[in-house]
């Protein structure tokens, strides 16, 4: 079943990307560009260079499975810390919604909660 839930790591292509890409073309853009797995289970986030589309790769244990969302009107944000010179942005699931659903970033501001240390 595919769902998108905050225990997936979300990672952002910083770069425009060519939306006629597909399973293979973008998997091909996270093992060369991005230097990760696309096999991992992460998923992938891709935005046009017009920001109206995004795409979301992600390997699941039988297969690839493919997101894809053009909007009828408006643009996609630039996430925030875009200036970063690596090609990946790790983005959490609530930043990802916001993206989604267009909230501006920048204006955000996350109160302290307590967080448990990643394992592994």
């Amino acid at each position: 079943m595919f769902a998108l839930t905050a225990a997936r790591r979300f990672f952002l292509y910083r770069p425009s990307c060519d939306m006629r890409k597909g399973f293979h073309g973008l998997s091909g853009l996270v093992r060369n560009e991005m230097k990760a797995d696309p096999l991992s289970g992460d998923v992938f986030v891709f935005i046009n260079r017009s920001r109206t589309t995004m795409k979301l790769l992600l390997f699941e244990a039988d297969g690839w499975l493919l997101y894809h969302k053009r909007l009828a009107a408006g643009r996609f944000q630039e996430h925030p810390a875009a200036d970063s010179a690596a090609d990946a942005l790790p983005v959490d699931y609530q930043q990802l919604q916001m993206l989604l659903r267009g909230i501006d970033l920048r204006h955000i501001r996350q109160r302290k909660r307590f967080k448990l240390p990643p394992t592994g």
